[in-house]
């Protein structure tokens, strides 16, 4: 999928921003992405409320080959092949897609910083260090530094 083509399956949507990300690219709305366009097709951001109706279509989460296994992303599920004929319902997919990755944003809001607890005693007074004794400096090693410093 080219980027004019991302343009127009997304005109009845709204404004998209649509960004290269990994083989394809990244689409986002409201600065927020939804969807991912890749080599393995069109996927929409899902959760436990839209993920049914992408199983109904018979459609499977994002799904990569790594060195050691096949991982599964159930975030980003595959978009019917039928919506790509329907832009009207393709546009309601997408607000759906938008509104699951809203809620996601909001679970990882990061959570307000721990301030540490006061020791409940006072703490420890700070012992001061006896000064030390400068060295004195004898005629020999003094020339010895000027002479390797020069040097």
């Amino acid at each position: 999928m080219d980027r004019e083509f991302l343009i127009d399956l997304f005109a009845d949507f709204g404004p998209v921003a649509i960004r290269k990300m990994f083989s394809g690219y990244g689409i986002s709305a409201d600065g927020i992405n939804f969807a991912l366009a890749l080599r393995a097709g069109l996927f929409f951001r899902a959760d436990e409320v839209t993920i049914p109706d992408f199983e109904a279509e018979g459609s499977k989460p994002f799904q990569y080959a790594s060195r050691a296994k096949t991982v599964v992303v159930n975030s980003y599920w595959e978009l019917p092949a039928r919506l790509f004929d329907d832009s009207e319902e393709l546009s309601q997919w997408a607000r759906a897609a938008l509104a699951a990755a809203q809620r996601a944003k909001v679970k990882k809001r990061p959570k307000a910083k721990k301030t540490p607890k006061k020791a409940a005693h006072k703490p420890a007074k700070k012992v001061a260090k006896p000064a030390k004794a400068p060295k004195k400096a004898s005629k020999k090693s003094s020339l010895g530094k000027r002479a390797k410093r020069l040097g």
